[in-house]
C-alpha cells in the first residue's frame, strides 16, 4: 500500500512514469543507417535502446542481430529466407521496416518463422509524388545544364529548348497514394491523365482521370510515371516490349521500385530514341551503390555507367522521400509499431 501510495504521488507531480511502467525498454538493431536515421529516430525515441549499425542486413551481417528482439531494416536490406531463419535463431521476433514497400522481405519465410513485419504505409505520399514532378520539368527544361553552364559563365540558351507540360499526356501506372497525389499534382498543370491499376480510384476519376488498359497508356502517353508497387507481376513492367509500343520520345519517370524498368532494355530504348527522356530515383541494382558516397571508387556496374552517359537521363539515389515530414513521419510511425508490438496491441500496419 504504502508503495502504490508513492507511485500515485510520483505520478501526479510527473506524469510521464506512467508510460515508464507500462513500456518496457526494448533492444532493436537498426540497419542501413546514415545520419539522418539516427538524428530523427534520437529525436523521438522515448522507450527502448537502438543499437544502430551502418552495415546493411544480408547474410554475412545477419548475426549482428543477435539478442535483439526486434530489428529495423530500410529498403536495400536482403531480408531473405535465410536471414530470415538466422534472426529466429538470434531471438528477433519483430521486423520493422521504415519504409513503405516490403519487396525485399521474404513474407513467406517470416511468416513460417512466426516474425511479424510491420512497415510504414505512408509517410509523406506528397514528398514522392513531387519528386516526381522534379524529374520530369528537369528533364523537359534541362535546369541541371543551365546551372552548371551559368557557373562557368556560359550564359547560352543554346540546346536547352523545352516543352509546355500543358495539354501533354501523362501515364500513370499505380494509382494508390502516391499515383493520386501525381495525377491531381499533373492535372494542375493542365495534362490529360491516363491511368492504369487493378481497380479504378471512382474519385480519382471524377477529377477528369481516364483509367485505361496499359498498352493504351504504352501507345498515347507522352509521359509515363510509375507508382506501382514491385511484385512478381510488375516486375519489368517496363521491358523490350512495352517499351517498343512507346512513342518516339516518350518521357519515362521512375521514383518507385528500381525493379519495375528493365535496365538494359531502358538502354536499348534510348538508343531507339522511343524513350526521349529518362528520370530514374531508383535502380535496379541500386543496392550496391545507393545511400553511399563512391566518389573515389571505380564503379564496377556498367549499365549505370552506360546510363550515365546519355544527356537526356537523370539518376539519383532514392531522393524522393527526402524531407523533414517523410522523415518525422517514419521515425514516429515506426516507433509506434515497436510500442504497439512490445505492448502486445494490435498492429496496425501489420504486413504479416
Amino acid at each position: 500500500m504504502i508503495l502504490m501510495n508513492g507511485l500515485k504521488n510520483a505520478f501526479n507531480q510527473n506524469k510521464s512514469i506512467k508510460i515508464l511502467i507500462i513500456f518496457e525498454s526494448m533492444k532493436i538493431a537498426f540497419f542501413s543507417t546514415k545520419v539522418y536515421d539516427r538524428e530523427f529516430f534520437d529525436r523521438y525515441n522515448i522507450h527502448h535502446e537502438i543499437i544502430y549499425f551502418d552495415a546493411p542486413l544480408n547474410e554475412q551481417t545477419v548475426n549482428l542481430a543477435n539478442g535483439y528482439k526486434a530489428i529495423c531494416a530500410f529498403v536495400n536490406d536482403k531480408i531473405t529466407a535465410n536471414v530470415i531463419k538466422d534472426l529466429k535463431n538470434n531471438g528477433v521476433q519483430l521486423i520493422a521496416l521504415r519504409s513503405a514497400g516490403f519487396n525485399n522481405v521474404d513474407i513467406a519465410a517470416a511468416k513460417a518463422n512466426e516474425i511479424k513485419v510491420v512497415r510504414v504505409p505512408a509517410y509523406s505520399p506528397h514528398a514522392v509524388a513531387e519528386y516526381a514532378l522534379a524529374l520530369i520539368l528537369t528533364l523537359d527544361r534541362k535546369t541541371h545544364k543551365a546551372y552548371n553552364r551559368v557557373r562557368e559563365g556560359n550564359f547560352s540558351l543554346d540546346r536547352l529548348t523545352g516543352f509546355d507540360l500543358f495539354g501533354k499526356t501523362v501515364g500513370v501506372i499505380g494509382t494508390g497514394k502516391i499515383g493520386q497525389i501525381f495525377c491531381k499534382i499533373m492535372l494542375g498543370l493542365g495534362c490529360n491523365l491516363l491511368a492504369f491499376d487493378i481497380i479504378a480510384n471512382k474519385e480519382l476519376e471524377a477529377t477528369g482521370v481516364e483509367y485505361v488498359p496499359l498498352l493504351d497508356i504504352f501507345q498515347q502517353a507522352d509521359i509515363i510515371s510509375l507508382h506501382c508497387p514491385l511484385t512478381e507481376q510488375t516486375k519489368h513492367i517496363i521491358d523490350a516490349n512495352s517499351i517498343g509500343m512507346l512513342k518516339a520520345g516518350t518521357m519515362l519517370i521512375n521514383t518507385s521500385r528500381g525493379g519495375l524498368v528493365h535496365t538494359v532494355a531502358a538502354i536499348e530504348g534510348l538508343k531507339s530514341g522511343r524513350i526521349g527522356y529518362l528520370g530514374l530515383d531508383v535502380y535496379e541494382q541500386e543496392e550496391k551503390l545507393f545511400f553511399n558516397d563512391l566518389s573515389e571508387n571505380i564503379i564496377q556496374d556498367d549499365d549505370i555507367m552506360r546510363l550515365l552517359s546519355f544527356p537526356n537521363v537523370l539518376i539519383t539515389s532514392h531522393q524522393g522521400f527526402f524531407t523533414q515530414e517523410a522523415l518525422t513521419e517514419i521515425a514516429k510511425t515506426t516507433l509506434s509499431n515497436l510500442d504497439d508490438f512490445e505492448a502486445g496491441k494490435v498492429l496496425k500496419n501489420l504486413v504479416v
